[in-house]
Parts: C-alpha cells; structure tokens; sequence
C-alpha cells in the first residue's frame, strides 16, 4: 500500500484530479495540525499546496518513511527547511503548469505601463479628456532576474513584440529567446540600461532582499518594476521610497513581503503602482492542471522510472 497525504490550507477544497488513483493507492487530504502530525509518519508520498504557514516544518517528524515530497508550485523556498533539505527523499515542483499565465501578466503589465493605462484610468475617474503621448515597446530593454522556465517564456513573449531581452541567472549562457543570459555578478551592468526590470526567480540565500535602496538607485528614472517571483526578492521599504521619491517611473506587483499586504500600507494607494494578490499564474483551470501533472508523475514513481521536474535541494 502507498500512502498520499495531500496537505491543503484550511478552506481549500481537495487536489482536483485525484478522485480515480490505481489500486493500491491510499490518500488523505488534511488541513489541520492535529491530521497532519498523525498522517506524516506512514506517509510515502506528500503533496503540499499550502505554503502560507511553517504547519509542515513544525510537525516533521523525527521518523517517517516519505519518499518523495511534490509542490504544487515552482517556487521550493517554504519547503526548504533543514529537516526536509537533509532528508534523501526526491523533492518536485509545478514547473511549466504557471509558466505562460504568468508570462501573459507581465506582458500585460509592460503594456499597462507603456501606454499609461493607470493615467487613462484615473482621468476617466475624474471625467478628464486628456491627450496624451505613449510609448512603443518595441526596442525597449527588459532585464528579466531569473532565466528558468518562467523566465524563459517571459522572455518569449516580450522577444515577440520586439523588446530585447537579458536574463540574469547563476552564470552566463545562451538560452532561447534571450539576447544574453548574465550571472548574478552582473546585475549591475545592466540596471542602468533596463526599461523593465522583471523578477521571476525563486527566493533564496542569492536573491532574497536583491532589489534594495542600492540597484533600485542603480535603475534609470524611467523604469518599471515588475514582480512575480517572490515578495522577500524586493526589500519592500526600500520600493516605497523609491517610489515615492520617482528614482524609478513605476511598480507591477503580484507578491509582497509581507503578504498578504496590510490594509493600511502606503502601496495600496500610489498611483504608479499595479498590485494583484499572487495570483498572476493562476489561469481557470490551473488546480486541474497542478492535479494532472502530479498523476503524471505518479505514474512514473509506480513504474520506477525517474521523476519530472525533480528540484536539488542544495541550489534552490
């Protein structure tokens, strides 16, 4: 017998996709502590889509036979606890599921911005006719931090409508549709000259609090930043000064640091500023697709063939 547990956030309604599982399959879907600490020690294979509290590290139990730990998201960082990351079981992600929802909100973004929609809005509010010139996006810069995946197909999309594309990533190398892929090291040489500056990568050591007073200073007065990695990748404060004193033109954010955002906080009413609640990969359907992808690779693990989408621990 193998034994899923599907650990969900309270509210959250079961994986969808999991009703018909081959024989010998046993699978539990829990939410509260007191499930979770009882189930985690038979489980074989944990499915975790609830990434807003630290419930799992809390309760890992000393001795468990999990084998394999599957996220229903491309972003590992809340599962990267010591106890997890020095255990040998195979840790998945959801990569490719978000990849071109998430695409289509930055591409969407670039062009709320270029063609001053939140301005549009605002005088529409205000009954105001006001002509005005925008701009073309195409042979604008964008510098995307992050070059996996999700990167990539940013990149894709921006490349199409003629921006050129840099990628930052751990080392330099050529990838489709960017022009140049550049190591972290050299981030700096290239802030000055980006129109867009767009976060797709994954919280870690590396990037956790990269965008800050120091490379937001180092972008032109023009530039837009655009956030759909993680909240804790930008130092929040700093952004709200950079904002406020127009050291850069405007934000586009779907993650924040905290999150969800308090109610009174000074980003909820700058007018150069687009927010959505971090929902920017979640197309109708994607809890369909996230259940699918995981039966996918079930199907692998019973056949004991290798897993898709396997993340190293030790680089994440």
């Amino acid at each position: 017998m193998t034994r899923i547990l599907v650990l969900v956030a309270p509210g959250e309604p079961p994986l969808p996709g999991l009703e018909s599982l081959p024989n010998g399959i046993e699978l539990t879907t829990v939410s509260a502590e007191v499930q979770l600490r009882e189930q985690l020690p038979q489980t074989d294979i944990l499915v975790v889509t609830d990434f807003r509290t630290g419930l799992l590290e809390s309760c890992w139990p000393a001795q468990h036979s999990i084998k394999w730990v599957h996220a229903t998201s491309a972003g590992v960082d809340a599962l990267l606890f010591p106890a997890l990351v020095e255990n040998d079981l195979v840790l998945t992600n959801a990569r490719g599921v978000f990849d071109l929802g998430i695409a289509e909100y930055v591409l969407g973004a670039v062009l709320l911005f270029a063609k001053d929609t939140l301005g549009n809005l605002q005088h529409q509010r205000a009954h105001q006719w006001q002509h005005r010139e925008t701009e073309l996006v195409s042979g604008k810069q964008a510098l995307i931090i992050g070059a996996g995946s999700i990167g990539g197909e940013v990149a894709r999309l921006l490349s199409a409508l003629g921006l050129e594309v840099t990628g930052v990533a751990r080392s330099a190398r050529e990838t489709p549709h960017f022009k140049r892929v550049v190591a972290n090291d050299d981030l700096h040489k290239h802030l000055p000259s980006a129109d867009y500056v767009v976060i797709t990568a994954p919280l870690t050591p590396t990037t956790e609090g990269l965008i800050n007073q120091r490379t937001l200073a180092q972008m032109k007065p023009e530039a837009v930043l655009i956030n759909v990695g993680r909240g804790a990748v930008v130092v929040t404060d700093d952004l709200v000064e950079a904002l406020q004193q127009k050291v850069i033109a405007g934000a586009a954010l779907d993650v924040f640091e905290p999150e969800p955002l308090p109610p009174n906080h000074p980003l909820w009413d700058m007018p150069n500023v687009m927010m959505s609640a971090h929902m920017s990969g979640d197309f109708v359907g994607w809890r369909q697709a996230l259940g699918e992808q995981f039966k996918a690779n079930l199907e692998r693990w019973l056949a004991s063939e290798a897993l898709f989408n396997q993340v190293d621990k030790g680089k994440s």
